[in-house]
């Protein structure tokens, strides 16, 4: 009953209209423009307004709170798979990209772009995790999905290489004090896992191997 009430928080904030937009990114590209320079294997970064999501990144101390990898540019427009409340599934990157926070996109590629093969693996990674549960206690080692944990396994199925550092919650918490720790009390029921290990979008966007293609608002 708890996971469901949970999960209904997040898909009303998910669903809702966007709010105010999030500090410190100044370009700015039409959607139109920016999605033909995408290419399959491509990680998307983009924050939703609201909470638990913006919770998140005051525990990062950033400003992406959701990710999805690009799976498809062949059709009128890229196709980027995610694990998103409820299920994971493939969505079009305009309809992506419109959940974001004023457009706030940050477009990031391996340093080496991904082979025919590599790319069948993807999809194949990808396909044997769509329709999964969305996990709402981020947990790394959960049956369930969430967002940082998907795209980074699907690249590392596909490619061997692994993004995003493992942080446990008592890590970030410690390392990012003005996070708001009576929310997260509430959200795990009165008792913080505090040993619990997660990966985080903000930890992939820093990987260093990772090369950016844009970062601003896609409009």
């Amino acid at each position: 009953m708890f996971y469901f009430l949970r999960v209904l928080w997040a898909l009303l904030a998910s669903v809702a209209l966007v709010g105010a937009s999030a500090a410190g990114a100044t370009a700015s590209q039409p959607l139109a423009t920016l999605a033909p320079s995408l290419a399959v294997g491509d990680i998307v970064f983009t924050r939703i307004p609201f909470a638990p999501f913006t919770k998140i990144t005051e525990v990062t101390g950033g400003w992406t709170n959701h990710v999805g990898v690009v799976i498809d540019v062949s059709g009128s427009e890229p196709l980027i798979a995610e694990s998103k409340v409820p299920l994971s599934k493939i969505t079009p990157m305009s309809s992506f990209v419109r959940r974001s926070d004023h457009g706030r996109v940050a477009v990031m590629r391996p340093a080496e772009p991904l082979g025919a093969d590599q790319q069948t693996r993807l999809r194949e990674a990808v396909d044997a995790r769509l329709g999964v549960f969305y996990d709402t206690g981020f947990n790394l080692a959960s049956t369930r999905q969430f967002c940082s944990r998907f795209v980074r396994e699907v690249l590392a199925d596909a490619t061997g290489v692994i993004y995003g550092d493992e942080q446990r919650f008592a890590d970030l918490l410690t390392a990012n004090p003005q996070a708001d720790q009576s929310f997260w009390k509430l959200w795990y029921f009165g008792r913080i896992p505090w040993q619990r290990v997660t990966v985080t979008p903000e930890s992939m966007r820093r990987d260093r191997r990772l090369q950016t293609v844009f970062e601003g608002h896609a409009l």
